[in-house]
């Protein structure tokens, strides 16, 4: 669906619905991105999250433990740290989100599920050091 057929209620809906993964990250993380490619950027804004991420169907929470898990496999430790961020604003408790690392173990192997713990342990260590500002 393009920007032109979206009424702007439907489009503050989407900057919400990244607004509640991103936090305050999400202008970096757009501009990181739109510096590698605007298009790219793009993609990855419009696509992603603004048409897959508005699905119904699942929660928030549970589309980003799933996105955690599919991250792991995927060895993608800066998206991954990302998603972890994105899981605990959408309301996945730290236990929540242990139990979907620990969950990959037996189908990725524990090389890939102990860098994604080191991940979440220094998204945690970051929290803990630094009040949180969001908006």
């Amino acid at each position: 669906m393009t920007d032109e057929r979206r009424d702007e209620g439907e489009k503050e809906e989407h900057v919400s619905a990244r607004r509640a993964i991103f936090g305050a990250q999400e202008e970096r993380i757009l501009s990181r991105l739109a510096a590698l490619d605007p298009d790219l950027m793009a993609y990855v804004r419009d696509f992603a999250y603004d048409t897959v991420y508005e699905r119904p169907g699942l929660d928030l929470k549970t589309k980003e433990l799933i996105a955690c898990a599919l991250l792991v496999s995927l060895g993608s430790p800066t998206e991954l740290r990302t998603h972890l961020r994105g899981a605990l604003r959408a309301g996945a408790s730290e236990r929540e989100v242990r139990e979907a690392l620990l969950l990959c173990a037996p189908y990725l192997g524990f090389p890939r599920v102990v860098a994604a713990f080191s991940q979440l342990q220094a998204l945690l260590e970051a929290q803990q050091k630094t009040p949180t500002r969001e908006g």
